[in-house]
C-alpha cells in the first residue's frame, strides 16, 4: 500500500517554478521571469503593518477575515461595477489559496473542470488533487475564449461542475473584451455550471473600460470571484488575497478556508485595509510605468520582427516564438545557458502555449533593455532574425 495520495501524485511543481530554480543557478543571468513587482510595498501599507504589531493586532481574526477589509474590498470592487457586500467576502491567504478553497467546496470526485489554455498551472494543480477532471478550452489569436470550442464541451461532455475564465490574464496580458463578455453571458445564463473568475490584476489595466463576469446580475449566483494584493502592493509573500461569492456558496469556501488555514495573517490584512484607503493614486502611477515598459518591449520585439499581440493588462507579454522552430523550453535553456537571458517557456502554461514564450515586465527597465538586448544578439547570432 503506498502511502501517498494518488491524486498528488500525478502532481508536480509548476513549470514557472522549475524554470525560475533553473535560472537562480546561473550567475549574471537576466531574469524577466516571475510575477513579482518591483516596486516596494507602499509607504502607507508598511506603516499601517508597523502600527498593527504595535497594537498588538497579531491573535486570529474571523474566519473571514476582519470587517474593515472586507468593506474597502466592496467599495474597491463597486468601482468596478461589481457589487458584493462584507457577508459575501472571504480574506484567503493569498489568491492561490482563495482557487484551493474554491475548487475543493464545489467539486466532486469525477467532475470536470473547464480550463483555458494557456493558463496558469495552479488550477490544474488543484482540479487534481480535488479528484476532479480537466476539459482544456483553448484561446483565439487575441486570447479570447475560443466560443465555438466551448460550446461543442458543452454539448458532448457530461458532470461538467465549473469553468475558470481568468482576465487579465496570466500568461497573456489580455484582458476580457466586451464581445466575449456578451457571449459568457449568453452562454453561461442557462447553464447549472459554476464560473471561477480569477481577477487577480484586475488592478493592472491599460484600458478606460474593465469587463467581468461578476458585473453580470444574471450570472450572480454561479460566480466565484478571486482577486488579491499580490500584484496590486507587491504584497506577494504577504499573503493576503479574497474570493467572492453569494452567501451560499461563500458559506461552503469559507468550510474549506477555515479547516485549511484558519483566517488570513492579520497583520497583513490591516495592511492591504490601509492600502485600498491611501495608496490607489501610487497604484495609478505604477500603472504609468508598466505601460511605458510594455510600449518599450513590444517596440524592440517588432523591430526584430516579431509578432506581438499587445497586452492590455497585466504585466505580462506572451511572445510567439514559432518561427524559430525550436520548442520552448528549449528556447528558453538556450537563451539561459547561452546568452543568460531568462523567460519562462510557454509550454509550462499548457500544450497550446508551446512555441510561445512569457516575459514579465515586473522588472526595471535597465533590466528589461538589457534583457532585449541579449535576446537580440542570441537571435541573431543564430540567423534567426535579421537586425541592423
Amino acid at each position: 500500500m503506498g502511502f501517498i495520495n494518488k491524486n498528488i501524485e500525478k502532481i508536480e511543481i509548476t513549470g514557472i517554478r522549475k524554470f525560475f530554480n533553473k535560472v537562480k543557478d546561473v550567475e549574471d543571468a537576466i531574469s524577466m521571469t516571475i510575477g513579482q513587482p518591483d516596486f516596494p510595498v507602499p509607504k502607507a501599507v508598511k506603516e499601517e503593518m508597523i502600527n498593527a504589531i504595535n497594537k498588538d493586532k497579531s491573535g486570529y481574526t474571523k474566519n473571514e477575515g476582519i470587517v474593515e477589509l472586507r468593506e474597502e474590498i466592496s467599495k474597491y470592487l463597486l468601482n468596478q461595477k461589481i457589487n458584493y457586500s462584507i457577508d459575501e467576502i472571504c480574506i484567503t491567504t493569498g489568491g492561490s489559496e482563495a482557487i484551493f478553497s474554491s475548487i475543493k467546496a464545489i467539486l466532486n470526485e469525477g467532475e470536470t473542470i473547464l480550463v483555458p489554455d494557456p493558463a496558469y498551472p495552479a488550477y490544474e494543480g488543484c482540479i487534481k488533487m480535488g479528484g476532479g477532471k480537466i476539459k482544456k478550452y483553448s484561446l483565439t489569436e487575441e486570447f479570447q475564449p475560443n466560443f465555438s470550442e466551448i460550446e461543442e464541451i458543452l454539448a458532448t461532455e457530461k458532470n461538467i461542475k465549473g469553468i475558470i475564465i481568468s482576465y487579465p490574464c496570466n500568461p497573456t496580458g489580455s484582458i476580457l473584451s466586451k464581445e466575449s463578455y456578451n457571449k459568457l453571458i449568453e452562454i453561461f445564463k442557462s447553464k447549472d455550471i459554476v464560473i471561477i473568475s480569477d481577477e487577480m490584476y484586475s488592478s493592472i489595466i491599460f484600458e478606460e473600460e474593465y469587463y467581468s463576469v461578476a458585473q453580470s446580475k444574471e450570472l450572480a449566483d454561479k460566480i466565484i470571484l478571486i482577486g488579491g494584493f499580490s500584484k496590486i502592493f507587491s504584497m506577494t509573500g504577504l499573503r493576503v488575497g479574497y474570493v467572492c461569492a453569494k452567501k451560499e456558496m461563500l458559506s461552503k469556501i469559507n468550510v474549506v478556508h477555515q479547516h485549511n488555514v484558519t483566517c488570513a495573517p492579520s497583520i497583513a490584512q490591516w495592511g492591504a485595509v490601509a492600502g485600498l484607503k491611501s495608496s490607489m493614486n501610487e497604484v495609478m502611477q505604477r500603472n504609468e510605468e508598466f505601460k511605458k515598459r510594455r510600449d518599450y518591449i513590444c517596440g524592440r520585439l517588432k523591430k526584430m520582427g516579431i509578432k506581438v499581440q499587445v497586452p492590455k493588462g497585466a504585466f505580462y507579454l506572451f511572445i510567439d516564438m514559432r518561427f524559430t522552430n525550436i520548442k520552448s523550453e528549449e528556447l528558453c535553456d538556450r537563451l539561459l545557458y547561452e546568452q543568460k537571458v531568462a523567460m519562462v517557456p510557454g509550454s509550462a502554461f499548457g500544450e497550446k502555449g508551446e512555441g510561445f514564450v512569457r516575459l514579465s515586465y515586473s522588472y526595471s527597465m535597465e533590466e528589461l533593455k538589457e534583457g532585449l538586448d541579449r535576446m537580440e544578439m542570441w537571435l541573431n547570432k543564430n540567423k534567426l532574425i535579421k537586425t541592423n
